[in-house]
């Protein structure tokens, strides 16, 4: 039985304060709800390989799958029909393709460049934001240029992530996103995209991309695991807030229009912090590892993978974050329908 009149009045009954009040249903928690997360938020990330008719599930990411891009394609359409706005593409390159250099990644008739094209003739109001590193197309896995001695060399490296982004831009690219981490590889990507014309490609930098334990089923995916060392004297100590600062402000100032912060749920405080000293808009990814571990505790029954899900990239919006790099973004987009 329910009465909004006490029959044993307290103490408490003479609060002032009652922020219960709010919660009492769920009507007016939807009313006085403070973040809203929409399917204009999400991007999705999207594998594709060579070939006609495949798609390969990635055995560490249940449920994403390398498409050859006649799939793809299909995808994209049913992802763009959910309301899914931007997708982010990552290309599988065959080992015969990968050289020391990762000269296949400029290649103005290579997976990613077809790729592009195809997307802009089948669903061309998506907007497809291509990743500008070079660790898919070389045979070391780095994403720079290295030298004899072990060392990733910053400025040549960048001569070559010019390229690779006119390359995307001139395939009909509507983001670039140098994921690299090298020095002045935003400023000099904005000068050639200019001097060429290409004034309204945008540039989504990852701005504070830290040296992660959560990257490892993303480059199962891609089979681009470094073959020798690691990737921390490029990729942020995961220890370090003030210096995500400043690379944010070192990208802005170069050039970037949007900025981000990878992993997301390790770093929700970079997030804020990002989001707080700037005016762009933020992103964060969602990545690969943070993925596998929702989708491995609920295929144990652990959790509620729905309600975690949305827990999660909420969690990500109440931090700062504009968008979101989602490998659940289909899930979620069919979520929020």
């Amino acid at each position: 039985m329910t009465s909004t009149t006490p029959t044993n009045p307290s103490p408490a009954t003479h609060l002032l304060h009652r922020p219960r009040r709010l919660r009492r249903t769920a009507a007016l928690r939807r009313m006085v709800r403070e973040i809203h997360l929409d399917v204009n938020d999400l991007i999705y990330p999207l594998f594709v390989m060579e070939g006609e008719g495949q798609r390969v599930e990635i055995a560490s990411m249940s449920g994403c799958y390398r498409y050859t891009l006649d799939l793809l394609l299909k995808e994209i359409k049913q992802a763009f029909d959910l309301g899914i706005n931007a997708v982010a593409l990552f290309p599988v390159i065959p080992e015969a393709k990968k050289d020391d250099v990762g000269t296949e990644s400029y290649n103005p008739d290579g997976l990613v460049q077809q790729t592009v094209k195809a997307i802009k003739q089948v669903v061309p109001e998506i907007v497809v934001i291509t990743d500008v590193a070079l660790d898919p197309f070389t045979t070391h896995g780095h994403d720079g240029l290295v030298d004899e001695k072990g060392t990733i060399l910053n400025d040549p490296t960048v001569e070559v992530l010019v390229k690779m982004a006119l390359s995307q831009a001139a395939a009909g690219a509507d983001f670039v996103a140098p994921s690299d981490m090298m020095d002045g590889r935003v400023g000099a990507i904005r000068k050639a995209l200019d001097a060429e014309g290409y004034f309204d490609v945008g540039i989504l930098a990852y701005s504070a991309k830290y040296a992660s334990a959560y990257y490892g089923p993303f480059r199962d995916a891609l089979d681009s695991a470094p073959r020798f060392g690691d990737k921390k004297t490029y990729q942020m100590d995961a220890a370090n807030a003030r210096e995500a600062v400043k690379e944010v402000a070192l990208d802005i100032a170069e050039g970037a229009d949007i900025v981000m912060v990878k992993p997301a749920l390790a770093y929700l405080d970079i997030i804020c912090q990002i989001r707080n000293t700037t005016n762009v808009p933020v992103a964060a990814y969602n990545v690969s590892g943070e993925y596998a571990m929702i989708k491995a505790a609920a295929q144990m029954g652990w959790i509620d993978e729905k309600q975690v899900i949305l827990e999660l990239l909420t969690s990500m919006k109440r931090a700062g974050a504009d968008l979101i790099l989602t490998y659940f973004a289909k899930e979620v987009a069919l979520m929020l329908a």
